[in-house]
């Protein structure tokens, strides 16, 4: 048995919103986080001569930079995923608390 401020807040129509955008918002860099991960796992399984590859007159092969690439690129869905929680997500939530409140 939920109580009412619980059952209010399940049924608002900006809680069902929230959720909805928060959780495809989650999927999308979910699946972006995947694809470059996967893509970066299958193609030094499956063809690692690619990676081999030196830069230039060098020791560095091709696979340092793009591991590197990866590690940012995490790095970076993670901000982006953070920056759009603290901002939209919260104030999405703040307004919803309030209206519950009442």
């Amino acid at each position: 048995m939920l109580d009412p401020t619980t059952a209010k807040l399940l049924a608002d129509p900006k809680y069902q919103e929230l959720v909805a955008v928060r959780n495809s918002y989650s999927w999308i860099c979910t699946i972006l986080m995947l694809i470059v991960y996967f893509g970066f796992i299958l193609t030094l399984a499956f063809d690692k001569a690619i990676f081999a590859q030196k830069i230039g007159d060098g020791v560095m092969s091709l696979g340092v930079p793009v591991g590197l690439g990866v590690i940012l690129f995490t790095i970076a869905i993670t901000g982006i995923y953070v920056r759009k929680a603290n901002t939209d997500f919260d104030s999405m939530k703040d307004a919803l608390v309030k209206d519950v409140q009442k």
